[in-house]
């Protein structure tokens, strides 16, 4: 049985890092997919953990060579998902998450209709600049970049299945788990997992 492909987007700085990683925490039938990027590391960040580090150049090559699963430049950086970190697992009957922006959001449902795909909102473009602040991770510049193209970033909101606003934290988590739990007893899901059962319970004998 196949797997489900989830997609979750968001903002910089709206927290969707946080929650993916407490969601992963919680349920184990779900994978994250790692993506592949241009950036340099931030602190704390390992290659093949958090992110495959590669040069733009390599990148490219990658492109040309038809890797990618979804790609996109954002903040003046490449992005993308490699076909052989989500195909394999979702053919094997594994569920992946792909924590991707609008762009890659787009190409996905493109190519996969049926994934699930979820949007989180900050609670206010106040809490937003305050998060990226607390990083203390980019300059001030990118900061102002990134306050910039949060506005066309959740503009989109609207192409996804499910929308999320990460006010409490733990509230966002239980209702991303929710998401997760929900699209798994979905009518065809549950009829192809319990065919059998289907079948004999139906049965005239």
């Amino acid at each position: 049985m196949r797997g489900t492909l989830f997609i979750v987007a968001a903002p910089s700085g709206a927290g969707k890092s946080s929650i993916v990683n407490a969601c992963l925490e919680r349920d184990r039938n779900i994978c994250l997919s790692i993506s592949f990027t241009s950036r340099a590391p931030r602190p704390g960040e390992r290659h093949a953990e958090h992110y495959h580090f590669i040069s733009a150049d390599a990148f490219k090559a990658m492109i040309r060579a038809g890797d990618f699963f979804e790609y996109a430049e954002v903040h003046g950086d490449w992005k993308g998902t490699a076909k052989q970190s989500v195909e394999p697992q979702l053919a094997a009957g594994k569920d992946v998450l792909l924590e991707i922006d609008w762009q890659g959001a787009q190409q996905v449902k493109a190519q996969v209709p049926d994934a699930v795909s979820v949007f989180i909102l900050p609670p206010s473009r106040a809490a937003l600049e305050e998060r990226m602040r607390k990083r203390g991770q980019d300059s001030e510049e990118t900061i102002a970049r990134r306050l910039a193209n949060a506005r066309e970033e959740m503009s989109h909101h609207a192409e996804f299945d499910y929308l999320i606003v990460n006010e409490v934290f733990d509230t966002a988590v239980g209702e991303m788990c929710a998401i997760f739990a929900a699209s798994r007893l979905r009518l065809d899901r549950q009829v192809e997992r319990h065919r059998g059962l289907v079948e004999a319970l139906l049965s005239p004998e």
